[in-house]
């Protein structure tokens, strides 16, 4: 029931970056959730070089449908050259189901919707 859903791993420079593109791709409902964990320090090669650097990390959580557009919208939107985008695999039927099927419902899943008791 809840193939195919992901979390998209995004790093920006900044909070403000990552606020931007978080809203963006809410806005489109190119994703259900976006997280912001401030203040993480990267260290990567750059260009032949050995860089380190304060980023921002986004964590979006959509169904794959959702993956090519999303990439998109971010990389439109990203200030940076390269910008990392990968996505991980949420298993299926692991978790809180109420919530698996909120994120469907909320990246416009055409699967099952939640219907309120009553």
């Amino acid at each position: 029931m809840f193939k195919n859903l992901r979390f998209v791993y995004i790093t920006t420079k900044d909070k403000e970056e990552a606020r931007k593109i978080g809203k963006a791709i809410i806005e489109k409902r190119l994703a259900a959730c976006v997280n912001i964990l401030d203040g993480m320090e990267s260290m990567f090669h750059w260009k032949g070089k050995v860089e380190s650097d304060n980023e921002t990390i986004l964590i979006a959580k959509t169904p794959y449908h959702n993956v090519n557009r999303l990439t998109e919208v971010v990389k439109e939107l990203h200030s940076y050259e390269c910008p990392c985008i990968v996505t991980l695999t949420i298993t299926e039927q692991e978790g809180n189901e109420e919530y698996l099927m909120w994120l469907l419902k909320e990246s416009r899943h055409p699967g099952p919707q939640i219907h309120p008791e009553g």
